[in-house]
């Protein structure tokens, strides 16, 4: 008769019951074979089982061992499924009764010497045992981590021999405390960053309204150094948040002794960085960088370095918030609503066209350098804006006086009202005004006639594109809620597209000239104005540009 134990398989960040089966068979050769399409982790699973058992003093059974993982036409991958073998032989032997193992699914991987060796997922395990109504038997470094699963009986072992003096009532293990929550550390400033008051304007948008951004400027003038202080100005998680982005943490085994965070995630991979690395997959469809920054931001520094397929793969993610990574025999699916901050110099060379050290061979240098940007990707970012070198002046002027804590003050009352307007709404809303769509967003961002008349016009002479002309609106309700506002005038429509006017189009080279644009200029060119605060002068700009009243 076969003993049995419950097991998990991952597929992204859901969970699936898999029956652990051993039976000794005593006819043929001895032998310890595991089926039911393992991977080879799961296939040298049989000899850590061994060497465990051997280091207890306990032997194996004469004859041929037989391990079945059902069901048999799902892969089974990773090192977790080394305990519940281990326990199934138990079982098998003797050792432990069938019975006291009723209602419990079990995830670990074992050391040689017997002990348990901590693995990636006990939280996304212990949630599907839990709608199982299944306990789960994890390793003790994953217990606090997987008590945060709520109602769900934990049991988490230190050894082979804990489980066994457990389940015969000489040593029983007490269930794990969740370990703790951790709000977020010490941000960097924006007191920090000197002049550029265009960039941090933008920023203050992005952040109100979670919207994908661009800066592009020489090296030195600070684009990394705004981007990262993004996180400073963003409110902590909610608990759903904390829950939905600590799965994608778990199954990529960031989680340190089951210490959750509210501070929001900020990833920023290296322009090497793979379109796997980026999108998730490799041989275990791992979650990539735009899903580890899931409910956060995802910062890609010198964006056209990237590969361009790499930079490609990320826009289906970036409009459907999901990663699907398509395997021939099944779908693994990651979240991925996260905000895209990306900084870029103007060229190769890093100066453009104009001022000191000036590229000479602009204008072609910065078309093939920013070329390398598709323009269907350029199209998914709402803010574009040219950050020009810090002069001396700028410099040597004292730090200024509004800090992050004042900006994100400002972003925090915007986010409230956009989440007081979903709350009215009822279902089907966004309370992030970048996720709006649809009759929603015409709800929220109705323009009076002068703000709908400039959008139209500037559509006419611009060339937006639909996806262009939603962006738009959205970035144009973001900044009205900052002023306050519960209309969308003219003013907002005139600030948001000063920003999204500055977007580069697709390379002039191949054909598709930015509308309005030489068939040589480059997309860009540092010095021109890419943002202001709402007033007269950008909605004056705007107007004139766009051809509007």
């Amino acid at each position: 008769m076969a003993a049995r134990v419950t097991s998990l398989a991952f597929e992204g960040v859901e969970a699936r019951r898999v029956e652990v089966e051993v039976q000794r068979v005593p006819a043929g050769q001895s032998a310890f074979v595991v089926v039911g399409l393992p991977d080879k982790a799961v296939g040298e699973a049989r000899e850590r089982v061994r060497a465990a058992f051997a280091g207890l003093g306990l032997a194996l059974p004469v004859g041929r061992l037989v391990a079945n993982l059902a069901p048999a036409d799902l892969p089974k991958e990773g090192n977790h499924f080394d305990l519940p073998i281990a326990l199934a032989l138990l079982c098998a032997i003797g050792v432990i009764a069938q019975d006291s193992l009723e209602g419990w699914a079990a995830m670990g991987e074992l050391k040689l010497d017997g002990g348990i060796a901590p693995v990636a997922g006990a939280l996304p395990a212990a949630m599907a045992a839990g709608a199982l109504g299944l306990g789960l038997i994890c390793p003790e470094a994953c217990g606090p981590e997987a008590a945060w699963a709520g109602d769900v009986k934990i049991l988490a072992p230190r050894s082979l021999v804990a489980i066994v003096n457990h389940f015969k009532g000489s040593q029983p293990l007490s269930a794990p405390a969740p370990g703790p929550l951790l709000e977020a550390t010490e941000l960097a400033d924006l007191r920090d960053v000197k002049g550029q008051e265009n960039a941090k304007r933008a920023l203050e948008i992005a952040a109100a309204g979670g919207h994908n951004l661009l800066y592009v400027g020489p090296p030195g003038s600070g684009k990394s150094m705004l981007a990262q202080r993004l996180p400073g100005l963003l409110p902590p998680m909610s608990p759903a948040e904390v829950l939905e982005t600590s799965l994608v943490h778990s199954m990529a085994g960031l989680i340190a002794r089951g210490a959750l965070t509210r501070a929001r995630p900020f990833r920023a991979p290296h322009h090497s960085a793979s379109m796997a690395a980026l999108t998730g997959g490799g041989s275990r469809a791992r979650p990539g960088e735009v899903s580890l920054a899931h409910n956060g931001v995802l910062f890609l520094d010198e964006l056209p370095e990237f590969a361009p397929q790499a930079l490609d793969a990320l826009r289906q993610p970036l409009e459907t918030g999901e990663v699907v990574v398509a395997r021939a025999n099944a779908h693994v699916r990651y979240p991925a609503q996260t905000q895209l901050v990306a900084a870029m110099n103007p060229c190769r060379c890093g100066h453009g066209g104009a001022g000191r050290g000036a590229c000479g061979r602009a204008p072609r240098c910065q078309q093939t350098y920013q070329g390398r940007i598709s323009g269907p990707l350029l199209d998914r970012i709402d803010l574009a804006v040219d950050v020009p070198a810090v002069t001396p002046a700028d410099l040597a002027l004292p730090p200024p006086a509004e800090g992050s804590a004042e900006v994100a003050a400002r972003v925090a009352a915007a986010r409230d009202l956009a989440a007081d307007r979903a709350a009215r709404g009822g279902e089907g809303t966004a309370a992030l005004n970048a996720r709006a769509q649809g009759v929603w967003l015409e709800t929220i961002a109705a323009l009076d006639p002068p703000a709908q008349a400039l959008l139209t016009r500037a559509a006419e002479v611009q060339g937006l594109t639909a996806r262009g002309w939603t962006r738009t609106l959205r970035l144009a309700r973001t900044i009205a809620d900052l002023e306050g506002s519960e209309t969308v005038r003219r003013v907002h429509v005139a600030e948001a597209l000063v920003y999204r006017r500055a977007a580069p189009g697709p390379e002039p080279e191949r054909g598709l000239a930015a509308p309005g644009a030489s068939p040589r200029r480059p997309l860009f060119r540092l010095g021109a104005r890419a943002g202001a605060r709402a007033g007269a002068g950008p909605d004056a700009e705007a107007g004139t540009e766009a051809g509007g009243p």
